[in-house]
C-alpha cells in the first residue's frame, strides 16, 4: 500500500487527505485511489503549513488505528509556484518543497498552482462529477482545456504525451485584454476602467466574481430606475460593511428570477464567459474537453444551462464549426483540487 498525501491549500481553509494508491494495471490507466482520511483547518490558525500536516497525520493514526508512513505528497497553493517554490497570496507562509521534505520526512513534495490542480483532477473525474453542455464523444490523444471563475479566474490546460498520459500547463490567459463584442460591453470596459483607473481591462475584470460585482454596479449606474429596493439596499450595506458577498446576492437573485437588474448581470457574465471558453478552445483546439471549474460554475448551473454561455461559446464566425466538435463540460466535484494533488503526487 502506497499512502500519498495531497492538499488544497487556500487563504482562508487548507483540506488536507489521505489516499491509497495502487498502481495501474495498464501503463496508461490512472492509479487506483481511495480516500484513508480527510480534515479541513482553519489556514489563519497556524503560521506554516508544517503544523496542520503533523496535527493531520497524528489525527490520522488515531482515527485509523494503524501506522500511516506516508511516501510522497502534494500540494495544490492559491498562489504562483517558481521552481517548487511559494509565497502565499493572502498568508505569510513560504513554502518550499525541499524544506517541506525535509521536516515532514517525505521522499518528495510537489507545489504546484491550485488551477494545476484541477487540472490534473479533470483526469479522476467521474460521470456524476460533471454536467455535460456540449455532448460530443473527445478526440483521443488531443489536449483538454480547462478554466473557471471563482474569486478571479484561473485557465490551464493539458497536453497528451507518446505515453498515453497527460501533461498540465498553468496559463495567465486570465489577464489577457477583455474584448467587448456589444456596445452595452464597450460601455462596461469603459465604466470598469474609469472607475479603478486603469490602462487596460483584463478579462478577469468581468469573468470572476469580482467581474459580477462590477457588471452590477455598471449597470445600476446606467439604469438607476431598475434597481429593486430590496438590492439597493443589500449595495448600500455592502458598500459601507463589505460583509455582504455582493456578487453571490446578485447571482442568487437572478437565480429565483426576482430581479431584473440582476439578470441581466449574470447574463452579462455567463455571455462573456461562454466567450472566453471560446477563446481559449480556438487557440488549444482541445478536441479532448473543455472543463469549466471554479466556485461559481456550479451555484449557477440552471443559468449555464440555459444556453447563452453555448451560444456565446460557439459564436466565432468561421471557425464556429471547430468548437461545435469539442466536448464542454462544468465541473460539480467541489474537491477537483484534490483529487489532482494525489494524482500528481502519484507521479
Amino acid at each position: 500500500m502506497t499512502v500519498l498525501l495531497a492538499g488544497d491549500i487556500g487563504g482562508t481553509k487548507t483540506i488536507l487527505r489521505l489516499v491509497n494508491s495502487e498502481n495501474p494495471k495498464k501503463v496508461k490507466n490512472l492509479p487506483e485511489q481511495t480516500t484513508l482520511y480527510e480534515k479541513s483547518y482553519s489556514s489563519q490558525n497556524y503560521d506554516d503549513l508544517v503544523p496542520i500536516v503533523k496535527e493531520f497525520l497524528k489525527e490520522a493514526k488515531q482515527e485509523l488505528e494503524q501506522k500511516i508512513t506516508v511516501k510522497n505528497g502534494c500540494f495544490g497553493i492559491a498562489g504562483p509556484v517558481v521552481n517548487n517554490t511559494s509565497e502565499l497570496t493572502n498568508l505569510s507562509w513560504s513554502l518550499t518543497g525541499d524544506r517541506l521534505e525535509k521536516q515532514l520526512s517525505l521522499e518528495r513534495v510537489n507545489l504546484i498552482n491550485d488551477f494545476a490542480a484541477i487540472g490534473y483532477g479533470i483526469l479522476g473525474l467521474n460521470k456524476d462529477d460533471v454536467c455535460t453542455l456540449q455532448n460530443i464523444e473527445p478526440k483521443l490523444n488531443t489536449p483538454m482545456a480547462v478554466l473557471g471563475a471563482g474569486t478571479g479566474l484561473g485557465e490551464c490546460f493539458l497536453t497528451p504525451s507518446s505515453s498515453g498520459h497527460y501533461h498540465v500547463f498553468s496559463s495567465e490567459g486570465s489577464h489577457a485584454d477583455f474584448a467587448p463584442r456589444t456596445q452595452l460591453e464597450f460601455e462596461l470596459s469603459t465604466y470598469i476602467k474609469d472607475k479603478y483607473n486603469l490602462s487596460r481591462v483584463s478579462i478577469e475584470r468581468v469573468v470572476s466574481g469580482m467581474g459580477i460585482g462590477a457588471i452590477y454596479q455598471f449597470l445600476r449606474y446606467k439604469y438607476p430606475e431598475k434597481e429593486s429596493e430590496k438590492l439597493k439596499e443589500i449595495y448600500e450595506t455592502w458598500k459601507r460593511e463589505k460583509k455582504i458577498d455582493l456578487s453571490a446576492e446578485v447571482s442568487k437573485a437572478a437565480i429565483e428570477d426576482k430581479d431584473a437588474l440582476c439578470k441581466q448581470t449574470m447574463e452579462i457574465f455567463i455571455s462573456a464567459y461562454g466567450a472566453e471558453a471560446g477563446n481559449l478552445a480556438l487557440k488549444i483546439l482541445p478536441y479532448g474537453g473543455v472543463y469549466i471549474a471554479g466556485g461559481i460554475a456550479a451555484k449557477i448551473l440552471t443559468l449555464l444551462k440555459k444556453g447563452t454561455f453555448m451560444e456565446s461559446f460557439k459564436a466565432k464566425g468561421r471557425m464556429s464549426s471547430l468548437l461545435s466538435q469539442m466536448p464542454v463540460h462544468i465541473i460539480l466535484n467541489p474537491k477537483v483540487g484534490l483529487i489532482g494533488a494525489a494524482l500528481r503526487a502519484a507521479k
